[in-house]
């Protein structure tokens, strides 16, 4: 059994298609104003401080007594960490693994990842990328050959050091991200102009040995997808990275309803090994930043360690036998040019912090696994299997309008109990049929985002094509409702700055700090020491005018976000 030289592990953890295509662009939909107003429910401000010691369980074994009732989640405003552990727990998303640092993800929440990969493998595929998988294991010697890149990774890799009960002759990384074992064997693959672009994206593991751990957030190990591509040209490359982040970006409006920015992560934050490094940024319901998913330009630094070339021919009107370039007079070796792409496991933790509430989780539609559950009423025994029948009707109606629907049918518990379950769960829309519904030939649909009365819409008819209608409007005003309130939310908590006290001020608050900026490196560095806040991204949307940089009076070409993150 292979061994890991690893850290001390005292050092871990605080103690379908169809339907898709028929909603509505999230930028220009109308929604009801008193819906919208009911779903704009203001978050409490969450007052900034060190995260508590995680328990030992979700099931908070080790957690001291609490006052919070049974079935009930910590309020936001309470206490931030232990309201998104309660959820997590409580909707069932995930648990701890064995190992310290490591969770084992549930069925539900690996159905909301599943429903993350469904999207994006659609949108990798026609936009030209091909899956494949590399090995877990990479020997140690690829790490080294890239010096920037083992230095930025070297404090997280788990190596393995004895496998057979024998110790290794080279020692083995599993893998913390893949673009040295992908260039290895690009070099293989790469031949001429013919072999470019070379475009691929595999689902895999990842393990990175954090020091401090939050769950989906950062954990030992995680799962994502990695983009990587080879290209002729720089400008090849610039493309291909600026349209991937792109591709994140409309992910997170469209499907999400996350409001993330976008924009260039500075020198200091861009990913070890890269030229530049494009990011989507999204404020958490505490109003820390979350980097949601990057986009990197590699340039030639990978492929100039591994000699990853491909030979330029002056005169295309040269071939050797059988149509394969020669290497001669008229031709030299150029390295390709890269980029890699991720989005983890990591963005399920932002679905939660950013659309979460006091009752638990709230899901966007398009990724919830359920997107509406159908709750049967009755309390006499002879109105039991009417109101059944009649359920088992409405949920065949949907399902063939491929909606994703679920009757809750148990016996053991009460509606009223049944309603908050499936609240905490984050369901967007909840039928209720009783037998005066069934004699009425109509339903009551709920909205998971708008609270109480006003967001039960009483006496829809069960006849297929109002029903139906009626189901896919509503998701759609969920949808636009929860990215609309984002929205607010985000923009209300970004300040515009002037000075280096301003930006402070902004900070200690717990917000976003958005100013001028063109200072230097050492500069930025004493903004995170003093601050504890970080450059998230120059925007990609910038504002017309001269500007200042509020740190030195310089000249400055772009204004820079600045916040506290995970």
């Amino acid at each position: 059994m292979a061994a890991l030289c690893l850290p001390s592990l005292h050092l871990f953890f605080y103690p379908s298609s169809n339907f898709r295509s028929s909603f509505y662009s999230p930028y220009k939909t109308p929604i009801s104003l008193p819906k919208l107003c009911a779903s704009l429910i203001a978050r409490e401000e969450v007052p900034e401080a060190e995260e508590p010691p995680l328990p030992s369980s979700f099931r908070g074994v080790d957690r001291k007594p609490s006052s919070i009732p049974e079935g009930a989640v910590t309020p936001l405003s309470v206490d931030f960490n232990a309201w998104y552990l309660d959820v997590i727990a409580k909707a069932e998303l995930a648990d701890y693994g064995p190992v310290r640092g490591t969770m084992v993800i549930r069925p539900y929440g690996y159905a909301i990842w599943e429903a993350i990969q469904e999207y994006l493998n659609a949108k990798f595929k026609e936009t030209g990328h091909s899956n494949m998988y590399f090995p877990q294991f990479i020997p140690y010697s690829f790490i080294e050959k890239e010096a920037s890149h083992v230095e930025g990774f070297s404090p997280e890799l788990a190596v393995v050091t004895i496998g057979g009960g024998k110790e290794l002759e080279e020692k083995l990384v599993v893998r913390p991200t893949s673009e040295t074992i992908v260039n290895h064997m690009f070099t293989q693959w790469i031949q001429s102009y013919r072999d470019l672009p070379l475009m691929i994206n595999q689902w895999a593991n990842v393990t990175r040995w954090e020091m401090r751990t939050k769950p989906f957030i950062r954990t030992l190990e995680f799962l994502w997808q990695e983009g990587h591509t080879a290209h002729a040209t720089a400008e090849e490359a610039e493309k291909e990275a600026l349209q991937m982040i792109d591709v994140y970006k409309k992910f997170a409006y469209e499907q999400a309803a996350i409001p993330v920015i976008a924009g260039r992560k500075s020198k200091a934050e861009t990913f070890a090994g890269a030229s530049c490094t494009y990011t989507i940024e999204a404020m958490m319901g505490d109003r820390k930043a979350l980097q949601a998913g990057t986009s990197h330009n590699l340039g030639q630094n990978f492929s100039r360690a591994f000699e990853t070339q491909w030979i330029y021919l002056r005169d295309l009107s040269i071939f050797g036998c059988y149509g394969m370039v020669t290497e001669d007079e008229n031709g030299e070796r150029q390295h390709v040019w890269q980029t890699s792409w991720a989005i983890s496991t990591r963005f399920v933790g932002g679905i939660i912090m950013t659309h979460g509430d006091d009752t638990g989780l709230m899901l966007p539609p398009r990724l919830a696994p359920i997107q509406v559950v159908i709750v049967p009423i009755w309390k006499k025994g002879n109105e039991r299997i009417g109101v059944l029948s009649t359920a088992a009707s409405v949920e065949q109606i949907l399902k063939s309008a491929e909606i994703k629907v679920k009757i809750d049918n148990s016996e053991q518990r009460t509606p009223g109990w049944k309603f908050n379950f499936w609240e905490m769960k984050g369901v967007p829309v909840r039928i209720e049929i009783g037998p005066r519904d069934v004699a009425n030939g109509s339903v009551v649909v709920s909205r998971r985002d708008v609270p109480g009365k006003l967001g039960k819409d009483l006496g829809i008819s069960m006849e297929p094509s109002v029903l139906i209608s009626h189901v896919k409007n509503t998701l759609e005003d969920v949808h636009a409702s929860l990215l609309q309130r984002a929205t607010l939310f985000r923009d209300r908590n970004i300040v515009d700055v002037s000075s280096y006290e301003e930006l402070k001020e902004a900070i200690s608050q717990g917000k976003w700090a958005r100013g001028p900026w063109s200072a230097s490196d050492v500069e930025e560095q004493k903004v995170k020491e003093e601050t504890g806040a970080t450059i998230r991204c120059f925007p990609f949307d910038q504002p017309e005018g001269s500007k200042v940089c509020f740190m030195t009076g310089n000249p400055a070409e772009e204004v820079a976000i600045f916040a506290r993150s995970y």
